[in-house]
């Protein structure tokens, strides 16, 4: 049978060739028929089953050679910034070292010195130490970034490792006054209450060491208010974010309650103290007590509030004109149940009196119990003296009670 001089059977056959294009698990030589003056090539492939056909008359295979750029030399490895740097900065912050190009993840890290706890993350060309709890004031920090065979490492083979060592440094500021009396109202240690203006911000978790420390440098906003019941010649002595005596007072007996020297002064330890008790939530144990002692030709007295409540008011005497009683309000920074007062008097006859429940608040002059046939009147050597009784069972003993170290007496002249 012949296909030559056949349309219609050339058609036939080509369809027939077409459609078997698949043929699995089988060798298929390439084959060539002519029909109807037309040649057709057939090829099949034995792993993927597919075959392609081609025009051999029209059509070459056609083979594309992709040629694969090579990646642009690194620049070598350099140091681009240390942050932070300088002075006065926050000890609390990160410590961001920064590179020309990206590092290896085997590469070494910079160094602190002094060491704190904390930890390091390199993330592209940037390695990041993140403090547990920083640095504290007025501290000097060195950051060396180590150069040379066993120095920084470059992620690139060719930017290589960092060639020279370098050595910067920065020094923490000052903590904030007003941080500080934030936190002694807080535990109590002043009469008053603090809000912050951003309850979001303002708000710090007492467990939360490292973001107490950056409010220590910088002390976030807020709102310092009385509580009740304290008089004019306490409050009007306030004032925020400076230093003043309602403030020494408050050091003194946080330094007392925490066993440190009392000199008013928030120095090194007190701080260290003071961030611990903070994360502890130890809160004054002894409350808030405050003494105003009038002075005057008669009528003399002596007044006490504790936490905002007047809890004591009685008769008292203080210094005649040849030895008065200092103005002003100072805190009690000596305390004795029983001790022997010494000196002359001033007729220059020599005193030796043993007193009782005696709070020391201004050099010599203290708040204590002395027997007299009367009260409310200058009769003392400096002192404000008080009745054993008085009012009430042992007023004196209650005012020494009440007066704890670093509390603050106010003794002003006579009322007009």
């Amino acid at each position: 049978m012949s296909f030559l001089g056949s349309s219609s059977g050339a058609g036939r056959v080509g369809a027939a060739l077409l459609r078997h294009r698949v043929i699995t698990g089988t060798a298929l030589a390439a084959t060539a028929v002519l029909v109807a003056g037309c040649a057709f090539a057939a090829t099949a492939s034995t792993s993927s089953g597919h075959e392609t056909l081609a025009n051999v008359s029209d059509s070459k295979p056609v083979t594309k050679h992709v040629t694969k750029k090579k990646a642009a030399p690194v620049a070598p490895l350099r140091l681009v910034s240390v942050t932070p740097a300088g002075g006065h900065v926050n000890g609390a912050d990160p410590v961001t070292v920064k590179f020309s190009s990206a590092l290896s993840p085997q590469t070494p890290l910079p160094t602190l010195s002094p060491s704190v706890a904390g930890s390091w993350q390199v993330s592209g060309d940037t390695a990041t130490f993140t403090p547990t709890s920083g640095y504290a004031a007025d501290t000097t920090v060195r950051v060396k970034v180590p150069g040379g065979q066993d120095g920084i490492l470059a992620a690139a083979a060719s930017a290589g490792t960092l060639k020279k060592t370098s050595v910067t440094s920065f020094t923490t500021g000052s903590y904030s006054t007003l941080r500080l009396q934030e936190l002694l109202a807080q535990l109590g240690y002043l009469p008053l209450t603090w809000t912050p203006d951003d309850a979001a911000t303002g708000t710090i978790a007492d467990s939360d060491a490292n973001a107490q420390l950056a409010a220590a440098y910088d002390a976030p906003a807020g709102t310092f208010a009385f509580q009740s019941g304290y008089p004019r010649e306490l409050t009007s002595q306030w004032s925020a974010g400076t230093d003043n005596i309602l403030v020494n007072g408050a050091i003194r007996a946080f330094e007392f309650n925490q066993g440190l020297t009392m000199d008013g002064i928030a120095g090194p330890e007190v701080w260290t103290k003071l961030l611990k008790a903070v994360a502890k939530d130890e809160t004054n144990p002894n409350g808030y007590s405050y003494a105003l002692t009038t002075q005057g030709e008669s009528n003399e007295s002596l007044q006490v509030w504790h936490d905002g409540k007047r809890v004591l008011e009685t008769p008292a005497n203080t210094g005649i004109p040849a030895s008065p009683t200092s103005d002003g309000t100072f805190p009690v920074y000596l305390k004795y149940t029983v001790t022997q007062m010494q000196g002359l008097n001033p007729d220059g006859t020599k005193y030796d009196d043993t007193v009782y429940w005696a709070s020391y608040f201004h050099g010599g002059d203290a708040v204590h119990a002395f027997p007299r046939g009367s009260y409310g009147w200058y009769q003392s050597l400096g002192c404000v003296e008080l009745p054993y009784n008085g009012d009430g069972p042992g007023v004196a003993e209650d005012a020494y009670n009440y007066l704890t170290y670093g509390s603050l007496v106010t003794v002003i002249g006579p009322v007009a």
